[in-house]
């Protein structure tokens, strides 16, 4: 098979990063709309949320409970879509921040 390179002048226009960034500096759990909340009674700790998860946001550990680590996680829900379980909901992030919001004013 061969391939031929286009020509400069046929490539579309795109764009640098001049400035390379990881997600190690950069904590794309800021822009969250949706948070993975883990049903702990459903939970088999199979593992595939880990496994598919593509932030390695839900670090594994010797306890029996998972929890995510939402500086990095970005809310894409594949971790609930993946588990075999239906162990993972995807909740607004607003409702959540509102609960919380609740409990510390009593």
């Amino acid at each position: 098979m061969s391939y031929q390179l286009k020509p400069w002048h046929q490539i579309p226009i795109g764009s640098i990063v001049p400035e390379a960034g990881s997600s190690k500096v950069n904590h794309t759990g800021s822009w969250r709309m949706l948070r993975p909340v883990l049903n702990y009674d459903k939970c088999t700790h199979c593992l595939i949320c880990w496994i598919f998860c593509p932030d390695d946001s839900i670090p594994v550990s010797p306890q029996e409970r998972f929890e995510t680590d939402f500086e990095y996680c970005k809310g894409c829900g594949i971790c609930a879509v993946e588990c075999p379980y239906d162990a993972l909901e995807m909740v607004p992030e607003m409702e959540i921040k509102l609960k919380e919001l609740e409990e510390e004013i009593g």
